[in-house]
């Protein structure tokens, strides 16, 4: 069941269609079709400059030290990963090797902008980074993208140029959040449902609000900065399971600083890219619902509604509700490998549609395969970083437990919405036992959240994943939890490169 249209309503205050009904493919639209809603762009340019730290609530400060934490830990993991080489040595051939951003994990220094790719790269790249839930029962899954990986790295990238404090950086942060996680919620379901990766198209604006924020723009520089990260965004879901689905990521982080950079130099780009009639809600999406943005931006912050979730597992989220309920039931019923016949895993067609690798061959397919999560679970009882490797996939016996799962669309779980992950579980044993389970969100959503520590623990499994000295990881944990006391944020660099401190 897709939805294709919005229903009509107005928006009082502008007096304005809020919905516009979005063309079928293959429909010519004309812009007299599209709805009308003047000043939204400048009303995210003025929420952007006007924020104030003292504006965002304690809450939403304290959720989201967790996901600074969680990006960072994942940069120092994902350097490791086989894109974390190549993309340095893209830019060493680009010969921008000489900079104060740090290649986080790494000796290397360069220019802010590839700072911001190469370091988003590897906060998307074991697919292990937060993700943001949806409020519309419409938006598939019940999320709708990353929204620390294109914000974090080109924040921290422009934080090594100048100084910038503790509260200065999270305001910043923040900002970016905010901004693409609204934009993302108000763009037609059709933008995801046809094939574009919201965290490389909407991540794009989050990135350029943060770098807005932190360069002290103006309105207008503020509205140029979004027309041109508009017509940088890009990302198509068919890249899911590949090294390009993480360079979306990267891409879009590195656009919004490339964007506000060079609006600062002076460059021009339209000011009202949102809801122009060629502009970014019309082109990418066909349409979009206003009311989810206009005067809903830190109203409420979505990390404290509807929330943003941390990942346990380093695979697609759509893995985790039936990995959470696996790995429970698993402990409950002392469960081994042996005993197992068959599983069948219910969900809705989105979700199997997605996890699109039933018979994965590489690590990064395998992250797209419910087969593979829950076979591996069944045969190890965890499923980190090491897990997820072509060597690990390609062994017989995670072959033999793949061809057991059996992942199929079940008509409760499509009747629930697609604003849940609705997975429900039948584990059938040699001995003809019975074993059932079912959940909607796993171990780190709102609904069942992780801890300021279990994030923390995440962090470390990350830096030892990385082979990062235990001091340093400590010391970048102590850094983040009073991150709103950090004088210079430049002084967690040292903690993040491979040569210093």
């Amino acid at each position: 069941m897709r939805r294709r249209d919005f229903g009509k309503t107005s928006l009082g205050a502008i007096g304005a269609s809020v919905f516009a009904n979005p063309a079928k493919v293959g429909e010519h639209r004309g812009p007299g079709d599209f709805a009308k809603t003047p000043g939204l762009t400048n009303y995210v340019g003025n929420f952007v400059i006007r924020t104030k730290y003292e504006d965002i609530p304690a809450n939403v400060i304290e959720l989201g030290k967790k996901s600074i934490l969680d990006g960072l830990g994942l940069a120092l993991a994902g350097s490791k990963a086989e894109s974390g080489p190549i993309s340095r040595r893209f830019v060493e051939q680009s010969g921008a090797c000489i900079g104060k951003s740090t290649i986080i994990g790494t000796t290397q220094k360069t220019s802010a902008r590839f700072a911001a790719l190469v370091n988003g790269i590897s906060i998307h790249a074991d697919d292990f980074d937060d993700t943001q839930l949806a409020a519309a029962k419409d938006r598939v899954y019940g999320l709708l993208m990353h929204p620390t990986v294109p914000v974090l790295p080109a924040a921290f990238a422009l934080a090594e140029q100048r100084p910038v404090n503790g509260k200065e950086w999270m305001l910043a942060y923040h900002m970016g959040v905010e901004v693409e996680c609204k934009i993302a919620e108000a763009i037609a379901p059709r933008h995801y449902e046809d094939g574009f990766h919201t965290t490389g198209t909407c991540g794009a604006f989050g990135s350029a609000a943060a770098c807005a924020k932190l360069l002290n723009f103006d309105l207008s520089k503020t509205l140029r900065s979004f027309g041109l990260a508009a017509s940088n965004s890009g990302g198509l879901r068919e890249n899911f399971g590949t090294m390009t689905k993480p360079y979306q990521a990267g891409h879009a982080s590195e656009s919004g600083l490339v964007s506000a950079e060079l609006v600062g130099l002076g460059w021009t780009a339209a000011e009202q890219i949102l809801e122009a009639d060629r502009g970014f809600f019309h082109a990418a999406g066909g349409s979009y619902d206003a009311t989810a943005i206009m005067d809903r931006l830190g109203n409420p912050w979505t990390f404290a509604s509807p929330g943003v979730s941390l990942k346990p597992y380093p695979s697609g989220s759509l893995t985790h509700p039936a990995m959470t309920e696996l790995a429970r039931l698993i402990q409950v019923n002392n469960i081994e490998a042996p005993q197992v016949e068959t599983v069948d895993v219910g969900a809705n067609h989105n979700m199997t549609t997605t996890l699109l690798h039933h018979d994965p061959k590489t690590g990064l397919e395998a992250k797209f395969s419910m087969e593979f999560c829950l076979a591996i679970l069944l045969l190890e009882r965890k499923a980190g970083l090491s897990q997820f490797s072509e060597k690990v996939v390609g062994r017989p016996d995670v072959q033999a437990m793949m061809r057991k799962i059996h992942f199929y669309v079940d008509p409760e779980a499509e009747g629930a919405g697609f604003d849940k992950m609705t997975s429900i579980l039948k584990i059938t044993l040699k001995d003809g036992r019975v074993i059932k389970g079912q959940a909607a969100f796993g171990k780190g959503s709102p609904a069942n959240p992780m801890t300021f520590d279990e994030a923390a623990a995440k962090f470390r499994g990350c830096a030892e994943y990385a082979d990062w000295p235990r001091d340093k990881s400590e010391r970048i944990i102590a850094f983040v939890r009073a991150l709103e006391t950090a004088a210079d944020m430049s002084m967690l660099s040292p903690l993040l490169s491979a040569n210093a401190g």
